[in-house]
């Protein structure tokens, strides 16, 4: 253990440029994720009859289906390599969206945006009908109900629910060492290999700094949480 502390000076940097890899990752998809969470959202919970919607609605569904239903590392590299081949004929290359960095950004917002789509629909259901009514009786079309009325009242439900996603994120960018992304995991794999006798006090750091990321997230949970249900 001596010898670790001695030696891990030289492999700290190449930790924090990771760690900072891993936050900007989950920061990106976290704000694309709620993006499509809010949409996918508001189209599961519309109650219009049209062809159009009907047809939004069908798509949405199929997506959270797929999402739910498929583990998420394949998900990785269904988009990374399985795009790449399919829309190479077109000359598409993820070299020229950031490469491993843009294809995680797309898989982790594709991901965590099924379950924010979920969040968002449950917060919007569980908003009182009758402050949808009363803001339509006021003559409010749709989208400022939504917006003005609906939406700000079910933040309250939803932000506890969005922290613990933010922190999933967090732990799924893992996966992303499958394709390649300098993210904690694999970093951790790098120096490990090339330091073999220390490779369980490298692991230990590597999920060191996992776990104060998480910890400080479901802290910041559990303090949104108790104000929110003192109605602070």
């Amino acid at each position: 253990m001596a010898v670790f502390f001695e030696n891990i000076g030289k492999y700290i940097s190449r930790f924090n440029d990771a760690f900072v890899v891993t936050i900007e990752l989950s920061i990106i998809s976290l704000i694309l994720a709620t993006i499509i969470g809010i949409v996918v959202g508001l189209i599961n919970t519309s109650k219009s009859k049209s062809i159009i919607m009907k047809i939004l609605k069908f798509i949405s569904n199929i997506y959270i289906v797929i999402i739910r239903g498929t583990p998420m590392l394949v998900q990785i590299l269904i988009i990374y390599f399985g795009i790449a081949q399919v829309l190479r004929p077109t000359g598409f290359s993820w070299l020229r969206l950031g490469g491993t960095f843009g294809a995680g950004v797309v898989a982790l917002s594709l991901n965590a945006g099924a379950y924010m789509a979920e969040i968002v629909r449950a917060g919007i259901e569980a908003v009182d009908i009758g402050q949808i009514e009363a803001a339509r009786s006021l003559g409010l079309p749709y989208s400022k109900t939504m917006t003005k009325v609906v939406l700000p009242q079910a933040l309250r439900t939803m932000l506890p629910s969005i922290i613990n996603q933010f922190i999933i994120s967090i732990k799924d960018t893992s996966l992303l060492s499958a394709i390649g992304l300098a993210e904690l995991t694999n970093v951790g794999k790098t120096v490990a290999s090339t330091w073999t006798s220390q490779t369980m006090s490298l692991f230990c750091l590597m999920a060191l700094y996992y776990l104060v990321m998480c910890t400080v997230l479901a802290k910041v949970a559990k303090i949104v949480e108790k104000r929110l249900s003192y109605g602070r």
